[in-house]
Parts: C-alpha cells; structure tokens; sequence
C-alpha cells in the first residue's frame, strides 16, 4: 500500500511548477513597472545615472522571470518523471525556497499580509516537493533495512 507522500507528490509538484510560471511573468511585468517609473522621474540613487538604473532594473526582472521559469521546469520534469531532482535542480529549488523566504519577510512590511501569504504558500509548495521526493524516491536508492527483530 502507498503512503501519502507516494501519492501526493506528484501533484504536489506539478502544482508547483504551476505556480512558479505563474509567478514568472508576473515579476517581470513588476520589474517593468518599477523601470517605467525610473525612467519617468529620471530617479537615481546616489548621483547614478537614470538609464543603468532603468537597464538594471530590467535585467534584474528579466533575469528574476528566467530563475523562477527554470525552477518551474526543474518541479514539472519532477512531477512527470515523478523521480527527485538531480542535485542542480534540488540547488535550483532550494536557492527559490529561500529567496522566497526572504522576499515573504520584506514583503510583509512592505506591502501586507496578503502578499506574505503568497510568498509563504509558494515557499511551502517548494519545501514540500523537496521533501516529497527524499532520498528513498532517488536513481539506485538503497532499500530500506529491516528493523532487527526483538531478542
């Protein structure tokens, strides 16, 4: 018979990757927002020029968009192979988990509970596929040992 975490982890990882390419477009199109307001105002920080604060900001979306679409990739092959990651895509997964991480706590002050919610929700669906597939669920798993028997 098949545990929870057998059969609920795929799902778990396809709503995941769902998630992250969701998530995607919508940082990037956020970053555009921020750029379009540098570039209107002619803002800078500290005496740096207005247009490498309007390219850095796109870049840094463009950048933010491609991380999370790869991670989502990293979550779908999982999902539909319904094997672990390799070790490139746990580090993928766990470097999003806690960016994050991150952005949840500087996102509660900033902008409420609502998006800290959010950010939460999407960290724990990471940290769920990661668990999901553990170490038994991985190419050339060892079995598992019987526990010895009382004497």
């Amino acid at each position: 018979m098949q545990g929870v975490a057998e059969v609920a982890r795929r799902p778990i990882a396809l709503v995941t990757a769902a998630v992250l390419f969701l998530e995607a477009p919508g940082i990037v199109a956020i970053n555009a927002v921020m750029a379009r307001f540098v570039k209107v105002q002619a803002m800078s920080l500290d005496g740096m020029d207005p247009d490498a604060m309007y390219t850095g900001t796109w870049a840094l979306g463009i950048a933010s968009g491609v991380a999370l679409a790869l991670c989502g990739l990293v979550a779908l092959v999982a999902g539909i192979r319904d094997r672990r990651p390799g070790r490139v895509g746990r580090g993928l997964l766990i470097g999003c988990a806690v960016v994050h991480g991150i952005l949840g706590a500087v996102t509660v002050g900033l902008i409420g509970w609502g998006a800290f919610a959010f950010m939460m929700l999407v960290l724990g669906l990471i940290v769920l596929t990661l668990v999901a597939y553990g170490k038994e669920h991985g190419k050339g798993a060892e079995p598992r040992e019987e526990a010895p028997v009382p004497a």
